[in-house]
């Protein structure tokens, strides 16, 4: 008989799986759990899950794999990957392999809550889209001629070279309203795929953002901090979060998503 669960946690190490569960059924989350992935697409086949998070590294299949197989498998629910191997190429790699979101280990009970409120809420919002009108879309897509990174953030190309970044508005819609964003200083370097900004909402959890592009902050938008309705109401525009200059635009923007392109 299938069961229905609001998490699969996917790790080969058990205090990993002791911490998922822990912490996300203190949340009031129903989670079940898999030491492979292969006894997690066994699982898979038997229950419905509303989100997965699943390791990189595993002895049988890898995160990246994992990733693989459910695609060939058409299944839609949204992973999380996460990995103690928390470098840039992993978090590029996760993402355009089809993950939603990515989680660097160890991660404390905010990254985790907070990452996991979101893919659970990406969800509903993607499983609205399917079953409505394709015509009434949930959310404001992301212009022609930007670029996305995942589902979160974006780049547009300014006419002088320099690019404008933002947050996407599928990404707002998974979070509670905004009462906080703590940006970076001026001349800091960002990382593509690394944190550049953070966002605190209503119901008091914080949010990273990453980076969708490597290169050098020349200007933030002072105008999100005085007035932090305005990244609700314009994210693509007048909502943007930093100008900067970039440092491998060339190469970085193969890990992009033109948004005139119909993935997500």
């Amino acid at each position: 008989m299938s069961k229905q669960f609001d998490i699969l946690a996917i790790d080969d190490e058990q205090v990993i799986i002791d911490s998922i569960a822990k912490l996300c059924s203190a949340e009031g989350w129903k989670v079940d759990a898999a030491l492979d992935a292969t006894a997690g697409l066994k699982k898979m086949d038997r229950n419905q899950y509303s989100l997965i998070i699943c390791d990189i590294m595993m002895p049988d299949l890898d995160g990246f794999q994992f990733l693989a197989e459910t695609q060939s498998r058409n299944i839609q629910t949204p992973v999380i990957i996460t990995t103690g191997y928390s470098t840039v190429e992993n978090a590029v790699k996760s993402l355009n392999s089809g993950a939603i979101d990515y989680l660097a280990k160890p991660f404390t009970v905010e990254e985790l809550v907070s990452i996991v409120q979101r893919g659970l809420n990406y969800g509903k919002i993607m499983e609205s889209f399917s079953n409505a009108n394709r015509d009434s879309m949930p959310y404001v897509p992301c212009p022609p001629r930007y670029y996305q990174f995942g589902y979160s953030t974006w780049a547009s190309i300014e006419e002088d070279g320099s690019l404008r970044i933002g947050v996407t508005d599928l990404f707002l819609e998974t979070i509670s309203k905004i009462t906080q964003i703590e940006l970076f200083n001026p001349e800091t370097e960002i990382v593509q795929g690394n944190v550049c900004a953070h966002i605190e909402t209503d119901d008091q959890l914080i949010h990273s953002i990453l980076s969708p592009i490597s290169g050098r902050i020349i200007r933030q938008n002072q105008s999100i901090l005085n007035n932090r309705n305005l990244m609700e109401k314009d994210p693509y525009f007048d909502g943007w979060i930093y100008m900067i200059i970039p440092s491998d635009l060339e190469y970085e923007l193969n890990h992009l998503i033109p948004c005139s392109s119909d993935r997500l």
